[in-house]
């Protein structure tokens, strides 16, 4: 058996957005009726990733959770925000920029999500995990989550689940 699910998701400028898919997948492999095999989440962005981390139900006043707070700022060590042109990262270079109909709401700021490309590469565009008698097996305390890194502006956000299996 092979399935296929669509994901849609809505961000909001500017926030850096996590989506815990995990009640979403479950609730998938209970309708397909999966018993054993794997499912596969992917993005269909590259400014966007998925990762399997623990929901440890502490938040902030904004009701960010302490992990995603975390993971934020280790990143942007690593990736520091990109505030104007040239002045961290070549990416967008000019020939980028200047292609016909690229630029999305005629605002060149918009394109200054090189970190975002950054950290969604170096944490993956997808994951696969083994379901085993009908349960995701991530453990007593893992969660799925799909994280869009790009701020710069509100978007529709798509991921897809491949199921395979019994």
């Amino acid at each position: 058996m092979v399935k296929i699910k669509h994901i849609e998701m809505e961000t909001h400028a500017p926030k850096i957005h996590f989506f815990n898919l995990t009640d979403e997948i479950k609730k998938w492999i209970k309708e397909i009726h999966l018993t054993n095999g794997t499912i596969t989440v992917q993005s269909e962005h590259t400014t966007c990733a998925i990762f399997m981390e623990e929901y440890v139900h502490d938040e902030d006043e904004k009701g960010h959770d302490f992990l995603q707070i975390d993971l934020n700022r280790g990143l942007r060590r690593l990736f520091p925000d990109e505030t104007e042109f040239n002045d961290y990262y070549f990416y967008p270079g000019p020939v980028h920029l200047n292609r016909p109909g690229r630029t999305p709401l005629n605002d060149l700021s918009v394109c200054l999500n090189g970190p975002a490309h950054l950290k969604a590469t170096l944490l993956g565009a997808s994951q696969t995990f083994v379901v085993e008698n009908g349960e995701l097996q991530t453990g007593k305390f893992g969660s799925v989550y799909f994280v869009d890194f790009d701020y710069q502006r509100p978007r529709q956000r798509k991921c897809v689940l491949c199921a395979i299996g019994e």
